[in-house]
């Protein structure tokens, strides 16, 4: 994914901070058990909260062990153990990422190597997930179709991958999934499609890139976006963090919710306040 789900740190408990370190090396082994040790090397923070709700709403417990690994060899670290949430979710981490490397080839020529080095391993995820295969294809599909338009309507191409974030939730919850999660996994795409636009808008301007952003407000710096349509970005994103809240109050958690109040209430308000900031320093 993207990596931009994470905690508000100085607001995280000492034992919410060792949990998600810990969720984050259980996906890690998990991709090394299914997908091969090379993949690895792809997993992004957004998986280690995707662990923490995920476990919480279906109810099933971590088992945390100290062990060592390839990046911490001689000091034994908390780790999840992978179990059957962990391993969907490394193969989904696999899954989303050689398909936006794919998506990178096609649309910027870029990524090619890397796509290269995970193929066996996103073969290997595709065989054991092929639903959600499915699923980020076609969204990805949907999404090349409306930057081949060079649409700027942000609602509308925000919407393919904010169908990926709904129907992948879908698939991981199964009978646990209601109209709440799969309104607040929608929000959470919007959100990162667009917090992705937003940080990437100047990169993506030189290059001539599409970003769904600038098609709207046709600014040529991210500082001149930010600081003549701040009210418009704050109005869209507010929005956001509003389907947020309201549909994750109705979920319920079956263990210490912490952690994942903490990303959504705290850690998405801060990652956006942090990358505008960076807009208003430019001007």
């Amino acid at each position: 994914m993207f990596g931009y789900l994470k905690p508000d740190n100085p607001y995280l408990y000492l034992k919410d901070d060792t949990l998600y370190k810990a969720l984050y090396c259980g996906i890690c082994k998990s991709i090394g058990k299914i997908c091969g040790q090379v993949p690895r090397f792809t997993l992004s923070y957004d998986m280690a909260f995707m662990s923490a709700i995920t476990h919480n709403i279906l109810g099933v417990d971590v088992k945390i062990n100290r062990e060592r690994c390839i990046a911490h060899q001689i000091k034994k670290r908390p780790i999840a153990k992978p179990d059957d949430i962990s391993l969907m979710l490394g193969a989904t981490n696999v899954i989303l990422a050689y398909l936006k490397l794919s998506d990178d080839v096609i649309d910027e020529n870029k990524g090619a190597i890397r796509r290269s080095i995970i193929k066996s391993g996103y073969k290997k995820a595709k065989k054991l997930y092929p639903k959600i295969d499915e699923i980020v294809i076609n969204g990805y599909d949907e999404l090349r179709k409306l930057e081949k338009a060079n649409s700027d309507s942000i609602d509308i191409v925000c919407h393919p991958f904010s169908v990926i974030m709904q129907d992948v939730s879908t698939e991981i919850f199964k009978d646990k999934a209601t109209e709440n999660t799969k309104n607040l996994f929608y929000a959470l795409g919007k959100w990162i499609y667009l917090i992705d636009a937003l940080d990437d808008y100047d990169k993506d301007v030189k290059k001539g890139s599409f970003n769904v952003l600038y098609n709207a407000y046709k600014c040529e710096s991210f500082s001149s976006l930010v600081n003549n349509h701040k009210d418009d970005l704050f109005f869209i994103f507010s929005g956001i963090f509003s389907q947020i809240s309201e549909n994750y109050k109705e979920i319920k958690m079956q263990f210490n919710s912490d952690l994942v109040t903490n990303v959504l209430t705290r850690g998405i308000p801060k990652t956006t306040s942090n990358i505008l900031l960076k807009g208003t320093k430019n001007d």
